[in-house]
């Protein structure tokens, strides 16, 4: 029994982090439109945003504030540029979670896996 309990104990302190950590990757964004408009990674406290055209002035990395559903964008040609100030994890019914990119007024992108 006493092991049973160790386990379960060690088994929920180690999913802890690891969901807290969920939007950390790589995000194959969409724009209102549906259209494909690029990919956001996130690894640690830093960011990159590769755009689907070619020169784009929003291309580029900077760094995140991490919070319990998501992060806000603290830097970087990404945010200053667009405007968009955090990314919020949310339910997708194809891909079980989704990050929604948002400027101070609306959603503007949603991203999911890659």
């Amino acid at each position: 029994m006493r092991r049973f309990v160790l386990a379960l104990l060690l088994l929920s302190a180690s999913a802890a982090p690891s969901m807290a950590q969920v939007y950390q990757g790589n995000w194959s964004c969409r724009d209102a439109t549906t259209n494909r408009v690029g990919i956001l990674t996130i690894y640690g406290n830093v960011y990159g945003w590769a755009s689907r055209t070619t020169g784009d002035p929003n291309s580029g990395t900077g760094t995140v504030t991490p919070y319990q559903d998501g992060v806000g964008f603290n830097d970087g040609n990404f945010a200053s540029n667009t405007g968009i100030q955090a990314a919020r994890m949310v339910e997708d019914p194809a891909n079980g979670v989704a990050v929604q990119l948002e400027t101070a007024d609306a959603i503007v992108m949603l991203c999911t896996p890659r």
